[in-house]
């Protein structure tokens, strides 16, 4: 049936076609049309406190979820409020539309009140931008949105729609849900000459990365992996792939890799990467890395081959098809039982760090009581510092999609609004925040959206009153100069949870945050633990980029567990 409709009701009907039933927004002059056309939607419209954490909670649902997540903002600074939250979506390959609503189509160009070019702005950080000035244009192109936002490698995309186009009529039929483009067929010829690289290695290395996640093959990898008796390790963003239970689970590798996975990517002698992309957190040396390895890259994205490590074999293709292909193809496996019972013995040698039997509230204290408590089906969010860096070393991910956080662009200040969204992706499951004072500070206004909308989430601030992370750069690298880094705001976290409408607790011992974490998750509600970490607590080990400080005569310190050579 053919319907007349304002291009704002298109907005809204061609959303409900694609099968969204959550968007994160926040209205403006420009924007009025369409917000009020959602208001009648059926279409569920949760308010951030800000366009950023509206972004990031957008980001957070999409990654829970495996949805495609939608953001809308007005024009101007509402739009370029979006900017961060859409970088660390595009850095992390995850599906997400923006919506920005402009000024109407004959002020565009005249720096009219609240016009920012924001295609323009937002070009590097999206997979593809659309400005619509035809409202019968509109909703294909939101379709087509979600086509490429979906297709092969996921990511971000922005539409821009000036708002007198947003008041237009224009007749409007179904148009259906998107269909996202098939990926392409791996090629047989390169899947047997990774089948033969495998049937001739002697220590192979499975390296996984976000790409195993977000094409849902983390099934196919552990699979995989058990059939050939491989051990796997993983990027940030490829962890929670394979059960922290599982023996061939290494844990991360690079800078703050656990020494067993760097371990293993010195010594290996193939490397099957699968869905990662050799970021310099990985690879920091990239002359040194796995030096004595043949390597083979599989990723869905061929711009990722040869671009950061030259590989030996590639295949492009989605994960879950290649490793199912590879299984089937590799006539003999290698007899790893040696080199598992080498990384065996080298892992009882080289622990990571553990807490002490003290009662005070320490990283690894908080992180095993978490997991103790929250159980195997939360959903754990961080912000970016020492405390991500804590959770991905010692948090224990048994299911896939169970830890998001802000890897590639880094963005503090993300971890609430994408804990937020994860919240609203999946309500029943519990979602905890693991923040620092400092991330935590960017964006806690972000609790009133918690409250506002009924979506509770536990935040835990691992309170060390400094920058932690660039502090313990400033005390390796640069003999201490604490410069703007010592911050010890006297902030109270619980007092500004209760102001919000939530519930406050403070921790200094571990019985306190065990108490408090049990009442907190209990609750229902929005809880912040503010738990005292001392802030000397470093984050080890820890592998230099490039081995730069030794051009300086730089000392390691004690655990510093740098990659052979350095």
């Amino acid at each position: 049936m053919t319907l007349h409709l304002t291009g704002a009701q298109i907005i809204a009907q061609a959303l409900t076609e694609q099968g969204v039933d959550t968007v994160f927004g926040y209205p403006g002059a420009a924007a009025l049309n369409i917000f009020d056309a959602l208001g009648g939607s059926g279409l569920r419209l949760i308010l951030p406190a800000h366009e950023q954490g509206g972004a990031h909670a957008a980001d957070g649902y999409a990654r829970l979820s495996g949805k495609t997540g939608v953001v809308i903002a007005t024009s101007g600074p509402g739009a370029t409020n979006l900017v961060t939250g859409i970088a660390a979506a595009c850095m992390d390959s995850v599906p997400l539309v923006a919506i920005t609503a402009n000024v109407s189509r004959n002020l565009i160009g005249r720096d009219s009140f609240q016009e920012t070019d924001i295609s323009g702005v937002t070009l590097p950080v999206t997979k593809h931008n659309y400005i619509v000035r035809d409202v019968s244009k509109l909703a294909e192109t939101i379709k087509n949105a979600f086509a490429v936002a979906n297709s092969g490698r996921p990511g971000p995309v922005l539409i821009d729609i000036p708002k007198d186009v947003t008041a237009e009529i224009c007749e409007y039929e179904s148009i259906g849900g998107f269909t996202a483009a098939q990926p392409k067929e791996p090629s047989e010829s390169k899947l047997a000459q990774v089948a033969r690289m495998l049937s001739k290695s002697v220590r192979p290395l499975i390296f996984c990365g976000g790409g195993v996640i977000s094409s849902n093959a983390s099934v196919r990898l552990q699979g995989f992996a058990e059939k050939t008796r491989i051990p796997v390790a993983a990027s940030l963003m490829g962890l929670s792939a394979l059960p922290w239970n599982n023996p061939l689970m290494l844990g991360m590798i690079g800078m703050h890799g656990t020494p067993s996975a760097n371990r293993a990517g010195e010594r290996c002698d193939l490397m099957i990467c699968v869905g990662a992309r050799f970021s310099d957190r990985v690879a920091g040396d990239r002359s040194r890395f796995a030096p004595d390895a043949k390597i083979a890259h599989i990723d869905i994205d061929p711009s990722e081959f040869d671009k950061n490590v030259v590989t030996d074999a590639h295949i492009e293709g989605d994960a879950k098809i290649v490793l199912s292909r590879l299984a089937e193809l590799a006539e003999t496996f290698p007899d790893t039982s040696e080199w598992l019972e080498e990384l065996t013995y080298f892992k009882a040698d080289n622990p990571m760090p553990a807490a002490s039997d003290t009662d005070k509230t320490n990283p690894y204290g908080i992180l095993r009581a978490v997991g103790d408590i929250a159980g195997e089906d939360a959903v754990i969010v961080t912000d970016v510092g020492q405390h991500q860096m804590w959770t991905a070393q010692h948090y224990r991910f048994s299911k896939p999609r169970s830890f998001i956080t802000s890897g590639g662009l880094g963005a503090m200040g993300f971890g609430l609004g994408a804990a937020i969204g994860a919240k609203a992706a999946e309500p029943q499951r519990p979602v905890v925040l693991i923040t620092g004072d400092g991330s935590f500070h960017m964006n806690l206004a972000e609790l009133s959206t918690s409250v506002s909308e009924n979506l509770p989430v536990t935040v835990i601030v691992m309170n060390n009153g400094v920058l932690g992370m660039v502090r313990q750069w400033q005390s390796m690298f640069y003999n201490s100069r604490f410069i703007k880094t010592t911050v010890n705001r006297p902030t109270d976290f619980a007092k500004i949870s209760e102001a919000f409408g939530g519930l406050g607790y403070t921790a200094k011992t571990m019985t306190e945050f065990g108490t408090s974490l049990e009442n907190a998750l209990a609750s229902g509600r929005t809880a912040v633990i503010d738990c005292a970490v001392d802030p000397d607590e470093k984050v080890l080990p820890m592998v230099p980029l490039n081995a730069e400080p030794y051009k300086s005569g730089f000392q390691p310190p004690s655990g510093w567990l740098p990659f052979a050579g350095d």
